[in-house]
């Protein structure tokens, strides 16, 4: 059964333009045209991967809202934001709210394909056998990390970072006890226009994960005006 995709998005060319190349990819769209129409269309099927605009009509932080309350509803919901809202303050706000992506229009429509697909295949890799280790899996003292789901646990429990906070973590642990530079750190993002603020907002939404289900943890040491550090 082929992948279910909505996309919000206020501008009916945009609009068609992004549901005609996903479908030609072989992927069930639903397109909608604003938060009102999503949420009512949603509300019938939730969709495996959703793509929004911030700016919906009159609602100039609809976006933002509406992934708010998507992963309420499914807190594992792959996010897209695709947006001409590329300042650092949107991009910070779109990734504390949990999105696994923000892509700046205009954008390459096979570039948006080849990041759904990549999602959707990380998804599916995190649904599969969950109690199962994989055998390519690594170790680092209580953390564990599953490259090929990009899936970290700590102590036995599942921590779901996004495909973008796994890089850096994995990044960050490659060798414990030594300093990380932001620019390393940047350059896990697999991102342009990166700065400081943006990587600061990803290790906190990354600690905060961890201590969701360990309240003493603190592995992740800041490096003031470097970078960070693994440190058990």
């Amino acid at each position: 059964m082929a992948k279910h995709i909505a996309i919000v998005e206020d501008d009916p060319d945009q609009r068609a333009n992004y549901r005609d190349a996903i479908t030609m990819k072989g992927y069930d769209v639903a397109a909608y045209g604003s938060r009102e129409e999503a949420m009512e269309g949603i509300e019938g099927q939730m969709p495996d991967l959703v793509i929004l605009d911030i700016i919906l009509g009159d609602e100039v932080d609809a976006g933002f809202q509406l992934c708010r309350e998507l992963l309420t509803k499914s807190p594992s919901l792959p996010v897209i934001f695709l947006t001409e809202r590329i300042n650092e303050i949107d991009k910070i706000s779109g990734l504390r709210l949990g999105a696994w992506d923000y892509l700046p229009k205009p954008i390459s429509l096979d570039y948006l394909a080849e990041r759904i697909s990549s999602l959707l295949r990380i998804n599916e890799v995190r649904s599969e056998n969950p109690e199962e280790e994989s055998p390519t899996a690594r170790h680092i003292g209580e953390l564990t990390l599953d490259q090929e789901a990009l899936l970290a646990s700590w102590k036995g429990e599942r921590i779901d970072l996004s495909g973008t906070e796994f890089r850096m973590l994995a990044k960050l642990v490659r060798m414990p006890g030594h300093a990380v530079s932001y620019e390393t750190l940047m350059n896990a993002t697999m991102q342009s226009l990166v700065t400081n603020n943006t990587i600061n907002t990803h290790m906190r939404n990354i600690r905060k994960k961890f201590e969701k289900v360990d309240g003493e943890f603190a592995c992740i040491k800041s490096e003031y005006g470097f970078g960070y550090r693994w440190s058990e």
